[in-house]
């Protein structure tokens, strides 16, 4: 993938990446996936991702949402389709979210961007949708808080989990983190007050490495996943 020349020189000297996130900073030394909703498109912020969060899924809206999803997908500056996915704890009925999701899906794959989910209490059902649909693109779960065994199950099934906040607040999640690949995972802040510095520090820390090797490490999972190239 391509970037005008003031992207890509601004690129060069980025040294974390924050997966997801909600409020774009304008911090140099961050490359930022934003997240937007296609009801309230901001085409200010430079790179993003677009998608229907389950929450916010309204039936009335959802035609011209999808096409907005649709116009924004092949654009250089959009690296994903999402945050979308399932949530077990809504009242939004399920067959509704599933169909949301998969029709989200197949927009991702037609215009070969990766997938970024939010998931609550419906690992079941994500994984026989990937089976039956054959999903090809990269599937990443954000905000990731379940135990090692869960983990587990994702990264077989050949998901990417990317951790934030709940890193931070639950010291139980080092041995969860500690478990997962260095070439599965991303760091990230969503909407938390603690600073993505803070997460790259105790990632660093959980996993025996140095700031720079964590860097080097989640900025070679983004080339990988995001099809970069970040000299």
């Amino acid at each position: 993938m391509t970037f005008g020349f003031k992207t890509f020189t601004l690129l060069l000297h980025m040294q974390f990446f924050n997966l997801h996130t909600h409020k774009f900073t304008k911090n140099a030394d961050i490359f930022e996936l934003v997240n937007q909703y296609p009801w309230e498109f901001d085409s200010s912020i430079p790179l993003f991702s677009i998608g229907i969060h389950p929450w916010y899924i309204n039936k009335q809206r959802l035609a011209s949402d999808l096409k907005t999803i649709e116009e924004k997908l092949p654009l250089k500056e959009c690296l994903a389709l999402g945050e979308c996915g399932l949530d077990k704890r809504i009242d939004i009925r399920m067959s509704l979210q599933i169909a949301v999701l998969e029709t989200q899906i197949a927009l991702a794959e037609k215009y070969k961007k990766p997938l970024l989910l939010h998931l609550v209490g419906a690992i079941d059902e994500l994984i026989e949708i990937k089976e039956r649909l054959n999903i090809s693109v990269p599937i990443i779960i954000h905000g990731y808080s379940k135990n090692k065994q869960v983990a587990k199950q994702l990264i077989a099934n050949g998901f990417y989990l990317s951790f934030g906040k709940y890193l931070l607040r639950t010291p139980e999640l080092k041995e969860v983190f500690l478990s997962i690949p260095n070439d599965k995972f991303f760091l990230e802040t969503d909407t938390m007050e603690e600073t993505l510095e803070e997460v790259y520090d105790l990632a660093a820390l959980y996993k025996g490495f140095t700031l720079v090797e964590i860097q080097e490490i989640i900025k070679t999972n983004w080339e990988k996943v995001f099809r970069l190239k970040i000299d």
